[in-house]
């Protein structure tokens, strides 16, 4: 892994002598290509040079890290339990921060830490995690429960106003898959299994969840039941609260779980969604029993090519009122659309390039499409394979009644998978005074694209009166659909040259787009979590009334504020 940026150390987008651009290592599709689009879009975007760097620091600065604050009888007591632990700074550090802008930030720039975690321990298994919550109460430790470590909202940072000693409880060592009950469909799982790894076992028995959150590589199970996670194929799998049969989490208090793994119960409100979204300010999820599913029989790709947007969000409205949406559907607007064209590998063959230009020939001159305006939505549709064919006629007949044409399965697939890429680029941009972010909302259908423009509207507004001196890139696509509404995910970008304090101008104006948002009816969060860096919304969000309920909860659970990370609340 990178200690400085996002994903593996082996996999990044560079620009190489010959100015081209190129995806390096062997873990992706797009790996080892050469991308002769990149170049351009990314200096035409951005006013950028790719002749004018900002590289990173090479290696961990180890006097920025400040000195770990032991509580010495509690480590002596770890100790006695012959559970690891380590107080080394680059074990510190790495769990000492997420993936928001600044957390990489700082890093890539070897600024000094304020507050990170003063040691790390690796609990094996669920009575591990007992033994050192109870000793956390004992010694009155703050403990930050650690999973994947893919937070976007500052979930993990330390309060720099935390005295106590921190430690970092790091669950990727509870990563087995403790049984499978092919009868009822549910596998009972440890909560620090990383998604790939939990789809790769249960597939080597035939079995899947489905569940694919866009950093399902590295985020974990654990992770996804603290953030209330949604995957790209919810449409089909459901999100991960429907895929939860039973939690087990230990707190300051003791152990909370249900009696039954019955699959519905009516005794009260439902524990789970007190667990659920908790961002592990009541205790650690150490297992979880979930449902299965055979490996689809078939899987095919898709992609529909529409004149604009609001023609792709009529179409997305209406297989959702339909109900015939494929296992994922996603519309990306034309900002996007153009970004995904610039990372198409160099063509191979004289043949492939032909076929391409009459595709493009075909839309823009023969359709009359504007290559300035149109979109395209990627589909993926899984089941046994009749039902599947049903299905795909079904969604482009009535993509035909909006004005979509079908794009092809090739282009459906590249969506998908850029997916697993895209996280990747932002290292790239920030190596050319290029800093990025993403944020998302859910929304009723009604407001999308209002929300779309308006959002977009404020954040070029919010640039041009903060300094920045080139264009910002602004994108979105809607990349969840429900029956009452869409989750819409916004990609934003500047090149800050010429300002003093980037990081700063950045957080000013996704805070404006986080106003705007609420202010054209979008939620606070669809799937990314609360975190620290959005919770001054909170009693807008939920009323102080539900504000004070959830406190209410954290006061009795954990009275001593042992999870002391501070999100939510």
């Amino acid at each position: 892994m990178k200690w400085n940026g996002w994903g593996y150390s082996d996999s990044k987008f560079l620009f190489n002598k010959k100015g081209q651009a190129e995806f390096t290592g062997k873990r992706y599709r797009l790996s080892g290509m050469v991308l002769p689009s990149l170049q351009d879009w990314f200096e035409n975007t951005f006013g950028a040079s790719v002749n004018h760097k900002s590289p990173a620091t090479p290696a961990l600065n180890a006097s920025a890290v400040p000195p770990a604050r032991l509580n010495k009888a509690f480590v002596e007591d770890l100790k006695a339990t012959g559970i690891p632990f380590s107080h080394e700074a680059e074990d510190r550090v790495f769990r000492a921060h997420g993936h928001c802008l600044h957390e990489i930030f700082a890093l890539r720039e070897g600024k000094k830490f304020e507050r990170v975690p003063d040691m790390v321990v690796w609990p094996n298994c669920h009575n591990d995690v007992v033994k050192i919550v109870e000793l956390a109460c004992k010694h009155n430790v703050c403990l930050i429960p650690y999973g994947g470590g893919t937070s976007v909202t500052s979930a993990l940072e330390c309060p720099p106003e935390e005295t106590r000693c921190i430690v970092s409880l790091d669950t990727s060592q509870m990563n087995r898959i403790l049984w499978i009950d092919e009868k009822n469909l549910v596998a009972h799982v440890e909560a620090g299994i990383i998604g790939q790894d939990l789809e790769r076992l249960l597939n080597e028995s035939g079995y899947c969840t489905g569940h694919e959150p866009d950093s399902m590589e590295f985020s974990s199970l654990g992770g996804w039941v603290a953030t209330r996670a949604s995957g790209m194929k919810k449409n089909v799998y459901g999100n991960i609260e429907d895929l939860v049969i039973h939690i087990k989490v230990v707190t300051p208090r003791g152990v909370i779980e249900k009696s039954c793994q019955g699959p519905r119960m009516s005794t009260g409100p439902d524990i789970h969604h007190f667990i659920l979204g908790s961002e592990g300010t009541l205790g650690v999820v150490t297992e979880v029993t979930m449902k299965i599913r055979p490996i689809p029989e078939y899987q095919k790709y898709g992609s529909v090519v529409f004149p604009n947007f609001e023609a792709g969000v009529a179409c997305l409205r209406e297989v959702a009122k339909q109900r015939c949406a494929p296992a994922s559907i996603r519309l990306m607007d034309n900002e996007q659309f153009q970004f995904g064209h610039a990372l198409k590998p160099q063509v191979s063959s004289i043949f492939t390039n032909f076929v391409e230009g009459l595709k493009k020939f075909y839309i823009t001159k023969f359709k009359g499409f504007d290559p300035h305006q149109l979109v395209v939505a990627t589909l993926l549709f899984e089941g046994d394979r009749e039902r599947v064919l049903q299905h795909e006629k079904q969604v482009y007949d009535i993509a035909a009644t909006f004005g979509g044409l079908a794009a092809g399965e090739d282009n459906g697939q590249r969506g998908y998978i850029l997916t697993f890429v895209i996280a990747y680029l932002r290292d790239l941009g920030m190596d050319y005074y290029v800093v990025a972010e993403s944020f998302e909302t859910s929304v009723p259908w009604d407001r999308v694209l209002d929300l779309c423009r308006n959002v977009k509207e404020r954040i070029n507004r919010e640039c041009k009166e903060r300094g920045v001196q080139f264009q910002p890139l602004t994108s979105c696509r809607v990349t969840q659909t429900y029956d009452a509404g869409a989750c819409v995910y916004f990609y934003f970008a500047f090149n800050y040259r010429g300002l003093a304090d980037p990081v700063h101008t950045y957080e000013q104006v996704e805070h404006a787009a986080r106003e705007e948002i609420l202010a054209n009816g979008g939620s606070l969060s669809h799937h990314h979590g609360v975190g620290k860096l959005r919770k001054e919304w909170m009693k807008e969000s939920i009323s102080s009334l539900g504000v004070g309920m959830l406190q209410s909860v954290k006061d009795y659970v954990d009275p001593d504020n042992i999870f002391g990370n501070r999100n939510l609340l």
